[in-house]
Parts: C-alpha cells; sequence; structure tokens
C-alpha cells in the first residue's frame, strides 16, 4: 500500500515575499502541485517552480469564489494520488482561512496533514505603521476578529471592543466600516478612537489611512484593494505629529 505524502498547509504571508518563512519556501519548491488563495502575493507566486502545477482556488467577498467542496475535492484527489500538496493560504493558515474544513476533508479520506504557520496581516500592518500589537499599560489583549461572516456582518462583543485602549485587527472588514462604526459608538466609543487602515498590507503598493472612528466609513469608502483595520492604533508619524502638535500649543 503506498502511504500519501502529508498535505502541507502553508502560510504565505499578506503577499512579499520577504514575509514567507524558510519553512514555507523548501515546501513550495518540493511541491508537485501548489494549491492557492487569490491573496497569496505574486511575488511569493514567482517562486514557485516552473514544472510545479499551480491550481486556483481563490475566494471574493461578495464576488467570485471556487466553493469550498471544491476545494476540499481538489485537496483529496492530489493527496490520494500520492502528490506532494501544498496548501499555500494568505497570511496564516490557522487565522480566518477554513483551515480546520480543509483538514476535516482530507483526513476523512485517510491523508495526513502539517501546517507550516505565516505571518499573518495584522502583524505585518502593525510593523508597517511602526506599531506594536500590544504595550504595556495599554492594552494587555489584542482581539483578531472578522467583519464578515457567511450570515453577513459580524457581530461582536461591542461593549469590549468600545473600552478606551482596546486594540482589535478586524479582517474583511471594509463593507462592514460603516456598521461597526455605529456599533461600536453606541456602545460608548469616543469618536477619536483612531482607526487606521492598512491596504495591501506589505506589498509595493501598500497603502496607510490614517482614520478615527467618526471618519472610518469614508476613510475604508477609498480603499479598492484588500484591507485590515487595525482599532485602537494610529500610525507612529501621525502619533509623533499629534505629540509636537500639543507641546507647541502648551
Amino acid at each position: 500500500m503506498t502511504i500519501s505524502p502529508p498535505i502541507l498547509f502553508v502560510g504565505a504571508g499578506p503577499g512579499a515575499a520577504e514575509h514567507l518563512t524558510l519553512g514555507a519556501l523548501d515546501a513550495l519548491r518540493a511541491a508537485d502541485v501548489v494549491v492557492h488563495d487569490r491573496l497569496v502575493g505574486a511575488e511569493v507566486l514567482a517562486l514557485i517552480p516552473e514544472g510545479t502545477r499551480r491550481v486556483d482556488v481563490g475566494k471574493e467577498g461578495f464576488g467570485p469564489s471556487t466553493a469550498q467542496a471544491d476545494i476540499h475535492a481538489v485537496l483529496v484527489a492530489e493527496g490520494l494520488a500520492g502528490r506532494r500538496v501544498v496548501r499555500l493560504k494568505g497570511g496564516d493558515p490557522g487565522i480566518f482561512a477554513r483551515l480546520d474544513e480543509e483538514i476535516e476533508a482530507i483526513t476523512a479520506a485517510g491523508l495526513t496533514f502539517r501546517i507550516l504557520p505565516g505571518l499573518t496581516t495584522a502583524s505585518v500592518a502593525a510593523a508597517a505603521i511602526g506599531q506594536g500589537l500590544t504595550q504595556r499599560g495599554r492594552n494587555t489583549g489584542l482581539r483578531i476578529v472578522t467583519g464578515h461572516v457567511m450570515e453577513g456582518f459580524a457581530e461582536q462583543d461591542w461593549k469590549a471592543l468600545a473600552r478606551p485602549g482596546e486594540v482589535a485587527a478586524i479582517y474583511m472588514a471594509k463593507r462592514a466600516a460603516r456598521f461597526l462604526q455605529g456599533r461600536l459608538m453606541m456602545h460608548g466609543a469616543r469618536p477619536e478612537t483612531p482607526v487606521t487602515i492598512v491596504e495591501n498590507a506589505g506589498r509595493a503598493d501598500q497603502c496607510i489611512r490614517a482614520a478615527t472612528l467618526a471618519s472610518l466609513a469614508a476613510s475604508a469608502a477609498a480603499a479598492t484593494g484588500p484591507a485590515i483595520l487595525l482599532l485602537g492604533l494610529a500610525p507612529r508619524a501621525a502619533i509623533d505629529a499629534l505629540s509636537q502638535l500639543s507641546e507647541a500649543q502648551a
């Protein structure tokens, strides 16, 4: 009986090749087939050897998407054929990437797996604005939430998120920006709460939009690429500028 090699779930990071781990690079070089998401960056895809087969199973919010069942079928078929399969996911495979659903599908078919984690967009976006996701004396925790679920806009613990000093990385939230704004302010969040929108995090066309909760909806509407919202964080340059202004007015 032939034992199929494990399917590797690999995190590609938000897009730039410099955010790929060495383990991920080795996996791409050794793969027979790479099953990848739409948001995997072109720099990362360019590292896949020319002879390796690629299968694009991209999903787009509110747009054309590969059915999850079809993705499962591809992984199972390729795995049972004895091929070395890399399931390449944008960011980290364990954060809003349906990792558990795909693991359940392949293990039900008798296949094994390994997970190679990657840099999640929140980490790369925070680094881009010169901030830590946690800070002593400011936030004792970090919330990673999604703005959108299958049923529509996602409900959260709004009272907790609205507290001063809270920091949250909100994925898939562009279209939910006005909903988030309303819910947070309804639960007591201050209009001047900083919110930074990082579009195409880590890529050559990265765009950082410094906003407040009051201006969130308008700022998010201007973003055209995939974006993450960093609630409670402002770009370091903006903080420095505000500090200088306060000192000048003192």
